[in-house]
């Protein structure tokens, strides 16, 4: 008979959660908690420049209202150059880093907030947490993504439970394309504005061989009349750094995953 997760969670105590700040390990950890206690499961968080500020202020204001005990940590991904270089397996390097670095931290089992659609994908960040002894908690207990989510709104979690799924902001530079901490200040940046003045459902910020690309799911890129793109476009461009100087801007349809170039690349 397979295990509910409170007895995934209690059979793992004491426990680390690798907390992201999105809606998966949040629930985790809140359920964790809500366990175990402090004495049981302690949280690490992973502060950096592809992890927008929100959700690392996000962590920290739970850790606050949950009396959860939390380490902030710099997992060192921006120092490994197989990381930078942004390769077809870049989350197998941070992951790596990731857990790495929670290890050194903890000799508790280390848990993520994985679920059964994340199996679906091609994950090397899931090669990394085998490499490293990580537990899925949900993938054990059979938890997909909507599974997760009612979990947060049982446990209160209030807006927690309602996040929209959000890759680290890497995942916004296509395939081969150095990570720069300036690209993806950028990329938070002309996210953040677009979030503010469009309320789209889901905005992406591409960084292509080719130019920018800004993807809006259908609704919002179909509301977009000539003035509004050229207006948008010009406040966008004012946010271009150095290292992308000369860079075009497009507006696209959003396509889950686009800027990961699987074919052809290494």
């Amino acid at each position: 008979m397979k295990k509910t997760l409170e007895d995934i969670l209690v059979g793992l105590s004491p426990l680390t959660v690798a907390v992201s700040g999105g809606v998966d390990s949040m629930t985790l950890a809140a359920a964790a908690h809500r366990l175990s206690g402090r004495d049981g499961v302690n949280m690490v968080h992973a502060a950096s420049p592809a992890v927008p500020p929100e959700a690392t202020q996000r962590v920290r204001d739970w850790a606050v209202r949950e009396n959860w005990d939390l380490q902030v940590v710099d997992a060192g991904e921006f120092a490994d150059a197989n990381y930078r270089s942004n390769p077809v397996n870049r989350c197998f390097f941070c992951k790596g880093n990731l857990y790495g670095t929670i290890a050194r931290h903890s000799s508790r089992q280390i848990v993520s907030g994985a679920n059964v659609d994340d199996l679906g994908e091609y994950r090397p960040g899931l090669d990394a947490a085998r490499d490293h002894g990580v537990r899925h908690p949900y993938v054990e207990a059979g938890m997909y993504k909507d599974d997760v989510r009612q979990l947060a709104r049982g446990l209160g979690l209030g807006d927690v439970a309602e996040l929209p799924s959000s890759p680290c902001l890497s995942s916004r530079v296509e395939t081969s394309i150095r990570i720069e901490p300036e690209t993806l200040g950028f990329i938070h940046s002309v996210e953040t504005f677009l979030a503010e003045k469009l309320q789209p459902r889901t905005v992406r910020c591409r960084v292509r061989s080719t130019g920018v690309v800004v993807e809006l799911d259908a609704e919002s890129l179909q509301s977009l009349t000539v003035a509004d793109s050229t207006l948008l476009e010009t406040s966008i461009m004012s946010f271009l750094p150095l290292n992308l100087a000369g860079k075009s801007l497009a507006f696209a349809p959003y396509r889950n995953g686009s800027a990961f170039l699987r074919t052809g690349t290494s």
